[in-house]
């Protein structure tokens, strides 16, 4: 594959960071989403995901990384001093949560869209439960100009071969409030007899994308191939339009006639695949995800497996996202032979163990029917990455990403430097995973709150703020069609789009580069 300096200059990334708004003693905050952030249907960089008091701030498309950092500090300054006395958990596993039905989602507003996604939450908590929705993290959004679908794809499937490096690497949730297993089978050990309300297990990564995070058992039945977008979308197809027994005795609507979910299919919409990555298309108003990639292919990809950092202020770190730009172009340019149902359920084994023993001295991976060492594996990946971190260097005129592979290497070298191991440092030196969460967000939001504001970002967002607000009353006052209608338009098979119009007809058998 040609990687000229100018396609290499052309990559985009940008973040997607979630986090919980909780209260200065502890507990999650219940507090509405504030009107001095704007509305969460309608502003373009703040809004919230599964819970009104979980924010998500989304950035612009950047250059450079530093620009993502950049944007993100802006962002949560004018956050910091909106939301007051509130704070931002700065871990992936929440806060001391109340009682589930108690965690307020969220709320959009009366218009048949904002209707929609409150109704989409509503199902989620009947589905899996409303404390694993407030689990928090960062997306990262990647794109590189001339890449096909299939090229994208092929990316796909080698990222998810080798995403148990980027676990060991940039997981920082080896441990959970108790709160938040509460009631469950969990198999996590206390973190020391002082400290009974800290569970966590000695080698984890990212419990948070283990079997106890962000997972469906139902929608392990789903055995979604990544050979082409038809075969993606067909994958998927099913689970978007057939009727699932659970879901449906939990039923569209309750006896009183209130909503209890979307619809009783395995996915309600696209969104509620879990994935560690994804294929993205931005879509047109009222479109469907799969339609948009159908009909006009995949854009750019969303790496959804990165923990929170509590180590750094903004929850992701310039340098980590140099090394995701080098680990991408590793992924795409690699030969990527097609996935099979065999390796796809090896995939989802490596995952669980790197997640819950990462660290594990020894401990070893599936990898083409037999075992390899995690370690060692690892270190074969790093070791092909290093070319393409000196071509993008040499592209970019710097040498972040050499020195992100460096840092990297050292890591490896020394677990105790991974961030899942600082934080089990922390929790044991702080007095537990509340205390420590806390005590690194107050840093944090100290920090932010001593940087200076430009006077024109300020206005900015302010004046953003207050577009938003006019844009959900614009929505609300045009809608015309009663919600159960729109409910149906919006979920009928034929907005997924058709099989023979994708970009792609038919998968290859083999991408090589």
């Amino acid at each position: 594959m040609n990687l000229s300096p100018e396609r290499l200059q052309g990559i985009r990334r940008g973040v997607e960071k979630e986090s919980l708004r909780v209260l200065a003693g502890n507990g999650l905050a219940l507090t509405p989403h504030p009107l001095a952030l704007g509305s969460a249907l309608t502003h373009p960089h703040i809004t919230t995901d599964f819970s009104e008091s979980q924010l998500e701030l989304v950035t612009g498309v950047h250059a450079r990384a530093e620009g993502v950092v950049r944007e993100l500090t802006e962002l949560h300054q004018f956050v910091y001093r909106a939301i007051g006395e509130e704070r931002l958990w700065v871990g992936s596993m929440p806060c001391g949560l109340p009682t589930d039905e108690t965690i307020p989602i969220g709320r959009y507003g009366t218009s048949n869209i904002g209707r929609a996604k409150s109704v989409y939450r509503m199902g989620l908590g009947h589905r899996y439960g409303r404390r694993m929705q407030t689990i928090s993290g960062i997306h990262y959004n990647w794109s590189l100009p001339g890449l096909s679908s299939d090229d994208y794809f092929a990316l796909i499937r080698n990222f998810r071969r080798h995403s148990f490096l980027l676990l060991t690497l940039f997981g920082a949730s080896p441990a959970v409030c108790s709160s938040f297993v509460e009631g469950r089978e969990h198999g996590l050990q206390s973190l020391s007899a002082e400290h009974p309300h800290t569970l966590q297990l000695p080698y984890a990564t990212s419990l948070r994308m283990g079997r106890l995070g962000y997972q469906s058992d139902a929608q392990s039945s789903l055995a979604v191939s990544y050979n082409c977008l038809e075969s993606y979308a067909g994958s998927l197809q099913g689970a978007l339009t057939k009727p699932y027994g659970p879901y449906e005795r939990i039923g569209v609507r309750n006896l009183g006639g209130e909503y209890n979910q979307l619809a009783t299919s395995l996915l309600q919409i696209e969104n509620e695949f879990y994935g560690t990555i994804r294929p993205k298309r931005v879509i047109r108003p009222g479109e469907r995800p799969l339609h948009a990639l159908r009909e006009r292919g995949v854009e750019y990809i969303e790496v959804r497996c990165m923990d929170l950092d509590p180590f750094e202020d903004v929850g992701i770190a310039a340098s980590t996202m140099k090394f995701l730009d080098v680990f991408l172009l590793h992924c795409l340019t690699s030969d990527s032979p097609p996935d099979s149902p065999e390796e796809i359920a090896a995939l989802a084994r490596n995952q669980q163990r790197t997640a819950s023993r990462g660290r594990e001295p020894g401990l070893k991976l599936e990898r083409a029917g037999s075992e390899v060492a995690l370690m060692d594996w690892a270190a074969e990946i790093l070791e092909a990455c290093e070319p393409l971190a000196r071509q993008l260097d040499a592209a970019l005129g710097e040498s972040g990403h050499r020195e992100a592979l460096a840092q990297a290497r050292e890591r490896l070298a020394q677990p105790d430097r991974l961030p899942s191991a600082r934080v089990l440092a922390g929790l044991h030196a702080q007095g537990g995973y509340t205390r420590f969460t806390r005590a690194q967000g107050e840093s944090i939001r100290n920090r932010i709150l001593a940087l200076p504001l430009d006077a024109a970002v300020q206005a900015r967002l302010l004046r953003e703020a207050a577009d938003s607000i006019a844009e959900q009353e614009r929505i609300e006052a045009a809608d015309t069609l009663g919600f159960e209608d729109f409910r149906q338009r919006y979920l009928a098979a034929e907005t997924l789009g058709e099989p023979e119009q994708g970009l792609d007809r038919g998968c290859p058998e083999r991408q090589s580069h």
